[in-house]
């Protein structure tokens, strides 16, 4: 065997047995990359989904006109956007209706206040007020609705309303969105602010301290 021919086949040796080696080592780095990839997906599938807002403002005011005039102006200190279109008052929310001479005809105020977008509906909570200036009439509760496309009011929780003197109790209420028009679903009773206790009417309902523990 000559010279050049140990040569040739000692260099094939070489370059087999190199690209063995280096086969292998891509082999490895191959496989660490694909375990890898698979740690960080599963990862990004097991991490939690963000259900936070996507933008909040703070000291946001919103006006509503019609034909060039404002009906409606939305006052909050903070106001949450989700991604689904939803959004959160969590810090309260106040609203005044206004006629065409600006005047206010009605507020409405809550400590918290949430829209559902796909049902276009407010729920609110918490020291809810809605007032109607036309006729001085005010109803408390601690949970309403408005939907805002009917223009109506509705819950179904305790309430109170105030009207010319007198308060009406009971579970459940509806009313227009200006609230000079509502009807208590399931009426407990009323009473005159100025009744002397001591000669309640038959319809009246007097409020009592509750006694206290000795």
């Amino acid at each position: 065997m000559s010279e050049d021919l140990r040569i040739n086949i000692t260099t094939k040796k070489n370059t087999i047995a190199a690209w063995k080696s280096l086969s292998g080592r891509f082999l490895v780095l191959g496989l660490w990359l694909i375990l890898l990839a698979c740690n960080q997906r599963k990862d990004l599938v097991d991490a939690p989904l963000y259900e936070g807002p996507l933008s909040s403002m703070d000291s946001a005011i919103t006006l509503l006109s019609d034909s060039g005039i404002v009906v409606m102006q939305m006052n909050a200190n903070r106001q949450n956007n989700f991604e689904n279109g939803d959004r959160e008052w969590p810090e309260g929310l106040y609203i005044e209706w206004y006629n065409r001479r600006g005047q206010v005809t009605s507020y409405f105020r809550a400590n918290y206040v949430y829209f559902t977008k796909s049902e276009n509906l407010y729920r609110a909570e918490g020291n809810v007020v809605i007032k109607s200036n036309a006729k001085n009439d005010e109803l408390n509760t601690e949970e309403l609705f408005w939907d805002q496309a009917e223009e109506k009011f509705y819950t179904d929780k305790f309430v109170t309303i105030n009207s010319d003197g007198e308060v009406h109790t009971g579970e459940g209420m509806e009313s227009n969105q200006d609230f000079t028009e509502y009807r208590i679903l399931k009426p407990s009773g009323t009473f005159r602010l100025e009744d002397d206790p001591g000669n309640p009417s038959e319809t009246d309902i007097l409020i009592k301290p509750t006694p206290q523990r000795q």
